[in-house]
Formats: structure tokens, C-alpha cells, sequence
């Protein structure tokens, strides 16, 4: 498979919805019902494949806890998802669930964030790996100390798996994420049709 034919694949496996509805049922005094919103972007924000991404609780889908735009590129057999933070974050809010906030996205005002891309290897088909940059310089501001983020993903064409934990630089002691385990995701829908629309002509 050519480096096009693999961006494509991976990409159709991350656009999509995913709800942990299931495991927030099942245990509802550790695990929130969360969302998540990869959404494919418009192919002239990075002249290249990208996308919007985030994360809220169900009750608040207009009030995201985290929100990322990513590149997508391939360096060898990995998938680099380079993160950039967003300094008008609060006019985008809600676009998982309504995509047209996306045309408010201004490549000029996006700012990456150093250290924290993650990489992607395919474990087999369909099926991806992920974790962090190697190095601990994603650096994560959190109850007035700087912790390096650890964050790890699963996913394929039915799920979302992922743990994001923060350490301290010095003791390598965690000092916050999830204490309960790994959040489990199911897609709830695909995301795919917009990749199909309108990158396949760049890319192929």
C-alpha cells in the first residue's frame, strides 16, 4: 500500500463520533459519558489532510473540555498527528456537532503545540496504536504545576480506547488522569463520506 492509500485508510478510521455510553452505564461513579468529534477538515486549511477535533461531556456538547486541530503526515510506517492549539477555541466550540463553526477556522491564529504529536503504527489492518512523541515535552499546565502528558489510543473502525495521564518532570510520579482505567469508546458514526468528497482529488 502506497503512502496515499495508507493516509486514506487511517484517516477514514479516525472521522467519526464515538460515545463511551457503555461503560458510563455500566460504571457511572468512575466514568463520565463523554464524547469525542474527529471531524475531517477542509483540505486548503494545511493544503493537506487535517482535522478538528473534541472532547465534552454528553450534557454539554456545546461546552468542550478539549479541543485540537491536527495535521496529518506519515514518516516512514507512522502516522504524525501534529497537535495545534486553537487561540479562538470559544468560536469553534460546538463544530463536532455542527461543522460549519470549521469555516471559522484561520490558519494564522493556530499555534502548535511543541512535543506533543502523536504517532500512529498500524497493528493490522484497521486497526492503530497510538501514544505521544517519545521525550515527555508535552508539557501540561495543571493545579498551578507543569506535568509532561502520557497519552495512549486504540482505535479501529468500531472503537476508541485511550488514557491520557500527567506526570511530574522531576519524581515521574502521576499527578493526574484517569485512576479507574482506560476509557472505552464506541463509534457511534462515521465521519468518512467528507474524506471521500473531497480529498481523494489531492491526494490521488
Amino acid at each position: 500500500m502506497n503512502i496515499k492509500s495508507s493516509l486514506i485508510e487511517f484517516s477514514k478510521t479516525l472521522a467519526g463520533i464515538y460515545d463511551n455510553f457503555e461503560q458510563s452505564q455500566q460504571n457511572p461513579k468512575d466514568f463520565a459519558r463523554i464524547k469525542i468529534y474527529f471531524r475531517p477538515l477542509p483540505w486548503h486549511i494545511f493544503d493537506g489532510p487535517g482535522f478538528y477535533s473534541e472532547q465534552c461531556y454528553d450534557y454539554a456538547p456545546w461546552d468542550p473540555y478539549r479541543q485540537g486541530i491536527h495535521r496529518l503526515s506519515m514518516d516512514k510506517d507512522i502516522f504524525v498527528m501534529t497537535n495545534y492549539g486553537i487561540s479562538n477555541s470559544k468560536r469553534l466550540a460546538g463544530a463536532g456537532l455542527n461543522p460549519s463553526l470549521i469555516n471559522d477556522i484561520q490558519k494564522n491564529k493556530l499555534q502548535s503545540r511543541c512535543g506533543c504529536s502523536m504517532h500512529f503504527k498500524m497493528k493490522k489492518a484497521g486497526h492503530y496504536i497510538g501514544m505521544v512523541e517519545p521525550g515527555k515535552n508535552c508539557l501540561v499546565p495543571r493545579d498551578g504545576m507543569i506535568t509532561y502528558l502520557v497519552s495512549e489510543v486504540e482505535v479501529d473502525q468500531n472503537s476508541w480506547i485511550s488514557r491520557d495521564r500527567g506526570f511530574d518532570p522531576e519524581t515521574d510520579k502521576q499527578i493526574w488522569g484517569s485512576e479507574h482505567g482506560l476509557l472505552r469508546f464506541k463509534r457511534v458514526e462515521s465521519l468518512s463520506t467528507f474524506i471521500q468528497d473531497n480529498w481523494n482529488q489531492d491526494l490521488i
